[in-house]
């Protein structure tokens, strides 16, 4: 069970618009994970990238916890995973033409993500668990990430480690075994965003993001794999005030991830991404090193 439930890739990065394989693999029922994660970013990097700066240099290091526990609802696989992040860092740029820098340090927004298999991926034991790896079976899943509003903000800052809003990302994701041992991912979901009413003193809106991602996954042996990762998002634009501002995001981003077991329980996870094409924003690097606990 141990080797299997480290399968698992938790949502370690903190970007809007991380790359995630393995999302919607199912794990067995009743399956607990742990995880630690140490990120750093670097380059034209915002946790929020419609912010209107310009010439943007960061340099942030970030800690995660997450928790994840697998459930059985109405026969199908289940999960719900809560993560909150802190982070440290410095950002330079320019707003409206100034130069400004701020550190920023301190707790993000928390995130909490609810995903169900709805084709492919009933309830399971562990022996139904090493089926479905022996003979992979196409599967489909729906998942509803919502962020809310518990970082760090202060009001008459533009850079924040938090977003003062609340946040969701509806999504649907499908795997595609391509052979026993290499699995194709797709992800497309939707960010909503809610007005932030005390930006600067003034009201900030932003409109959806449509984001979608692929994944091509090496199985290498239980609990080891690996993948390439890649993604596009667009949309995003913003309005302060009812003034709209030229900032939609068109952006694309490639990586690369492998997690790597050892002693049944444990595993390390590595990653590394970087921007592909960038339209506002995303001009950054991001390396992740993750510690998981599975029970």
């Amino acid at each position: 069970m141990a080797l299997a439930t480290l399968c698992l890739l938790l949502c370690d990065t903190v970007d809007a618009q991380e790359l995630t394989p393995r999302a919607f693999w199912p794990l067995p029922n009743g399956t607990n994970v742990l995880s630690l994660a140490y990120q750093y970013s670097s380059g034209d990097i915002l946790v929020d990238p419609s912010l209107p700066l310009t010439g943007v240099d960061s340099k942030i290091n970030y800690l995660q916890v997450s928790y994840q526990r697998t459930f059985s609802l109405y026969g199908r696989t289940a999960g719900a995973q809560l993560s909150l992040p802190y982070s440290r860092g410095t950002t330079r740029g320019f707003v409206d033409g100034v130069f400004r820098d701020r550190d920023t340090v301190g707790l993000g927004d928390a995130r909490l993500r609810l995903a169900v298999n709805l084709l492919g991926a009933p309830t399971m034991d562990p022996a139904g668990m090493q089926k479905l790896r022996s003979n992979p079976r196409t599967i489909v899943g729906a998942s509803l990430l919502i962020q809310a509003p518990t970082g760090e903000y202060a009001a008459g800052k533009v850079v924040n480690i938090g977003t003062n809003r609340w946040s969701v990302k509806p999504a649907v994701g499908v795997i595609v075994p391509l052979h026993p041992t290499w699995l194709l991912e797709f992800e497309a979901g939707v960010w909503f965003f809610e007005d932030n009413d005390d930006f600067l003193g003034q009201t900030r809106e932003q409109k959806p993001i449509l984001s979608t991602e692929a994944h091509l996954i090496k199985r290498i042996r239980p609990g080891f794999w690996a993948s390439l990762d890649a993604n596009f998002y667009v949309g995003g634009r913003t309005r302060i005030d009812g003034g709209g501002t030229q900032n939609l995001q068109r952006n694309s981003r490639l990586g690369a991830t492998v997690v790597v077991p050892f002693k049944r329980v444990h595993a390390l996870r590595g990653s590394f991404s970087t921007g592909a094409t960038t339209n506002a924003g995303g001009d950054y690097e991001i390396y992740n090193l993750s510690y998981l606990y599975a029970w």
